[in-house]
């Protein structure tokens, strides 16, 4: 009994290290291609589906696709409706692990073709040259040992139930859902549906499980994977812990679904079987129930995915997320542009101190690192963006000449503000500098430095008088890292470093002082009407 179960947890150890092998192998051979899917191949719900399907197929792992779409959310790359679908297409996808160990595993005599085939892959993995064959030998390896691993799990799992019979576990009165929570515990502790569907298959190959109870299991396994996404969003963007919600509720929906008609299901499942093969071994069955209650769920689950985003979209939501969406540009407003530019007026208005709000948490929080001021940069840029297209729409034709100029110098203003967003973090930089002891003789002109960008910030109006002192001690600042650099009391690397922050940051000034001579379009739009009337009168 004893060695049994070290045989058992052996096989489980050897399992995973072949999924992490035969995983890591592949995605290292396909390269930017599995990026260049995901990135490219999801501009519907429908094709993120396909695509979902199609690598997880490719790297046997929906966690790895998961989580990778979870990093694709972070960084934007991909919205919560695309990646919706490439999350239920992976749940499709896993199912091809369940086909493996049922068709392979069991069917045929393993070891012939598994040690042949683990010698070609390492053979592959040590003499190989380049990159993507050493990967190639570590996939096949790695496919190697996932079959010697499951001979192994399902020699000990046989050992343990000499002389018991699944119909010794049914007779104790347990219910489904404890085979439910079985399987889900079973993914949890392993990080991987795989190993706890081979767990799973081969105690039901063993008579150790019945069919029902065994597809009860599966059902909890595949609801298990759900922790893997649930663990990766943890300190993720909210876009992330969306994503890993709806991964959450598609796996609850869809074991919900499985274990209301499971004996339906399996009724179905066991025709099916005698239709093509008239004694169908119980790790077919399962895998085939596997892919049909997963296959139903993506089928009830992706006309929804549009609802679902939105619905999704409404949680989690963080203040940048806020302060990103407009609150005045109204649609309705467009086809009478004078009201629209009212509307646009105040969200510039929004825009700037947003803006303010980002230099000068940049340039007076201390221990701030570039990374914290991301989300806070990306709002100020996603609601840039949104007034320029919002501008954009406004029918020109219809604005008297006035109003077109008035609007054109937002536009222009949004510009200068995008630009100083974009060269914020280097505030920081420069800011970091003031404890570094290689600039301890430059620390006074460079605390009055910053000292004058704090004041050009706070300014509402445009102040010639504070950018020239900046300007002053910005030449002033430079002659002395010049002079540092040339009497070696500065690395040259360090000081080119230093010289480059501290252009930029010049830069970053003149683009907020010229962002202060914007006025409200409606203030521009009067003054020009009041001169157009003094000159008519004269």
């Amino acid at each position: 009994m004893t060695a049994s179960i070290f045989e058992i947890l052996g096989g489980l150890a050897l399992f995973l290290l072949a999924m992490e092998m035969m995983t890591d192998g592949l995605k290292q051979a396909a390269g930017h291609q599995l990026r260049h899917l995901l990135g490219t191949w999801t501009k519907t719900p429908l094709k993120g589906f396909a695509t979902g399907v199609l690598i997880t197929g490719l790297v046997q792992s929906s966690s790895a696709v998961t989580v990778a779409t979870i990093g694709f959310v972070n960084a934007g790359l991909l919205n919560l409706g695309q990646s919706l679908g490439v999350v239920f297409g992976a749940n499709v996808g896993t199912t091809i692990t369940g086909w493996l160990v049922s068709l392979v595993g069991f069917g045929i005599n393993i070891e012939a073709f598994a040690m042949p085939l683990l010698a070609i892959g390492m053979a592959l993995r040590l003499l190989g040259t380049a990159h993507r064959i050493k990967a190639v030998g570590q996939a096949l390896a790695g496919f190697a040992l996932f079959f010697l691993a499951l001979s192994l799990l399902k020699e000990s799992l046989g050992g343990l139930t000499n002389g018991f019979h699944g119909a010794d576990i049914s007779g104790q009165g347990y219910g489904l859902p404890v085979f439910v929570l079985i399987g889900f515990l079973t993914t949890l502790l392993t990080q991987s549906s795989s190993a706890a569907l081979a767990i799973i298959l081969s105690a039901a190959a063993g008579q150790l499980l019945m069919l029902e109870h065994a597809a009860a299991a599966v059902i909890g396994a595949n609801l298990g994977t759900t922790s893997t996404a649930a663990i990766a969003a943890l300190g993720a963007t909210a876009s992330a812990r969306r994503l890993a919600l709806g991964h959450v509720i598609f796996n609850l929906v869809t074991a919900g679904i499985a274990v209301i008609i499971l004996p339906a299901m399996l009724w179905l499942v066991v025709a099916l079987a005698r239709w093509f093969e008239h004694d169908a071994h119980p790790a077919v069955l399962l895998a085939l129930f596997h892919t049909r209650f997963n296959v139903l769920g993506a089928l009830i689950m992706l006309p929804f995915a549009a609802r679902l985003a939105r619905f999704l979209g409404r949680l989690f939501r963080s203040k940048e997320e806020d302060n990103a969406k407009p609150r005045y540009l109204d649609d309705t407003l467009i086809s009478t542009p004078e009201l629209a530019m009212g509307a646009v007026d105040q969200e510039m208005r929004r825009l700037i101190e947003l803006t303010r709000g980002l230099l000068r948490v940049c340039i007076d929080r201390e221990a701030l690192k570039p990374a914290q001021i991301q989300p806070k940069s990306e709002a100020v840029l996603s609601l840039n963006t949104a007034i320029n297209e919002y501008i954009s729409r406004l029918r020109a034709e219809k604005l008297h000449p006035s109003n077109v100029d008035a609007l054109t110098r937002s536009i222009r203003t949004c510009r200068y503000l995008a630009e100083a967003t974009t060269l914020a973090p280097r505030l920081l930089h420069l800011r970091d500098a003031c404890d570094q002891p290689e600039f301890a003789p430059l620390q006074p002109v460079l605390e009055r430095y910053l000292e004058e960008l704090r004041g050009l910030i706070a300014a509402d109006e445009p102040s010639p008088g504070r950018v020239n002192e900046a300007e002053q001690t910005y030449h002033e600042l430079k002659s002395a890292l010049l002079e540092m650099i040339v009497r070696r009391e500065l690395a040259t690397s360090l000081g080119e470093q230093s010289l480059d922050n501290l252009s930029t940051v010049r830069r970053l000034s003149d683009q907020w002082s010229k962002s202060l001579n914007w006025a409200p379009t409606t203030e521009t739009v009067t003054s020009s009407d009041q001169k157009l009337s003094g000159t008519k009168r004269q």
